[in-house]
């Protein structure tokens, strides 16, 4: 099987990643140090063979559109490419995407204008990596109109995510989206798909379809605007529908204390996701820039990418990103530095029409406890991001605290001396 189109879901408003979605969609939020949310689902792809790749976005979506250019640029003998779908007006539709299942609709026309054998729907704000072909092997095995990728999980992860029921060959017999806790009892699956500590079947919002049912279900029911709450359930019955069990690392990365621990777990020895253990390479943006620049520094469980520049610091448990400027007695703990899109002094950098502002980067004698700090920010000098008295929420200037963690925002400034 060659022909498969698969179609990345760019997502909603992203208001649970808020302040990191203010400027930009989910997918094009930065992890990792210099890759972006979006770069995983589409190297799973390109790492398999699937070069037809569809992203749909709708909000904040410039950022997304950049990266995508930039990035992923396949050569004339593969037909291959990642195209994004933005939300449009048309003849039959006047409207905004109204949900996941009501994107792919509106954007059928295209997808079948590729003739596909397959089409394999992907969430934009995941982490994981997983071998799509074998995924593929599986639908062709269980003569499957519909496969849904699934995971166990616990009682206490089953009530954010949507509930799978199979019998003991993998067929599915229900599915309940994001049940509350006290409607969990009796949503379990047989042995051998789940453990005692894992009783339940977590949907991964991974789908695979024969093209014609996606078609059917999406026409027949206009008023279904949501894949996991209206069009799986729908179908039950209706379509052979099996579930593939996936064993490996997966995160959805829906949350700013998710989005945190996926980060900081990159840094940590033998890290669930490992990207310097692996042969799936994880594609992004290439760039020509140096090496990191390390001088007097105390680094542990720290991942420092390129063109840094840290003078006399201390980082623990700690991203820090491309083009990130720290400087001397600054010490960074559970911190995730996005770093910057462009030196100091670049002509995009408003300091040069403004010098009144401070570096970009952090300050000298700054100290950062469990924050995101966004791309091109500006901590002064003398600054605590520590939150000691242990806030889980609050709004600030030019800062914010979502699950206890200390967020700034892109090109926020943080004044010499901001205590938080």
């Amino acid at each position: 099987m060659r022909n498969i189109v698969a179609v990345i879901l760019g997502g909603g408003r992203g208001a649970r990643l808020f302040p990191l979605t203010k400027l930009r969609c989910k997918p094009a939020v930065p992890i990792g140090g210099k890759y972006r949310l979006i770069d995983i689902p589409v190297s799973n792809c390109v790492n398999d063979g699937i070069r037809q790749i569809l992203v749909l976005s709708q909000y904040n979506s410039e950022s997304l559109n950049r990266h995508i250019a930039q990035t992923y640029r396949f050569d004339r003998f593969t037909n291959g490419f990642v195209s994004i779908l933005a939300a449009e007006q048309t003849f039959e539709n006047a409207d905004w995407f109204q949900g996941t299942a009501d994107a792919v609709r509106k954007s059928m026309i295209h997808i079948m204008s590729l003739q596909p054998e397959l089409v394999l729907i992907l969430s934009g704000d995941q982490l994981y990596r997983m071998n799509f072909l074998e995924f593929i092997a599986h639908f062709q095995a269980t003569s499957s109109d519909i496969c849904i990728a699934s995971k166990p999980v616990s009682t206490e992860e089953a009530s954010g995510l949507g509930i799978i029921q199979v019998n003991s060959d993998g067929t599915v017999m229900g599915f309940h989206e994001k049940p509350a806790r006290e409607e969990l009892s009796g949503l379990e699956s047989p042995p051998g798909w789940v453990s005692d500590d894992r009783p339940f079947l977590g949907s991964m919002g991974i789908y695979l379809f024969k093209p014609r049912v996606l078609e059917a279900l999406l026409t027949d029911h206009p008023e279904h605007d949501d894949f996991g709450k209206e069009v799986i359930p729908s179908a039950l019955g209706k379509y052979r529908m099996t579930s593939f069990p996936f064993r490996g690392y997966w995160s959805d990365i829906g949350t700013i204390k998710s989005f945190f621990r996926a980060n900081i777990d990159l840094a940590m020895p033998d890290p669930p996701f490992d990207m310097y253990n692996q042969f799936s390479p994880l594609y992004t943006r290439a760039r020509a820039l140096p090496g990191a620049r390390l001088r007097n520094c105390t680094l542990d469980n720290a991942v420092v990418c390129d063109a840094s520049d840290l003078n006399g610091a201390v980082v623990k448990n700690s991203i820090v990103g491309i083009r990130s400027h720290v400087d001397t007695g600054c010490i960074l703990e559970e911190t995730v530095l996005m770093g910057a899109d462009f030196w100091q002094g670049h002509p995009q950098d408003p300091a040069v029409l403004r010098p009144e502002l401070p570096p970009m980067g952090i300050g000298k004698g700054t100290r950062i406890r469990k924050a995101i700090i966004d791309k091109n920010a500006r901590i002064g000098s003398g600054v605590e991001l520590m939150n000691r008295a242990g806030v889980e929420e609050a709004d600030g200037d030019s800062w914010f605290i979502r699950d206890g963690i200390i967020v700034i925002p892109k090109g926020a400034v943080i004044p010499d001396g901001t205590v938080v």
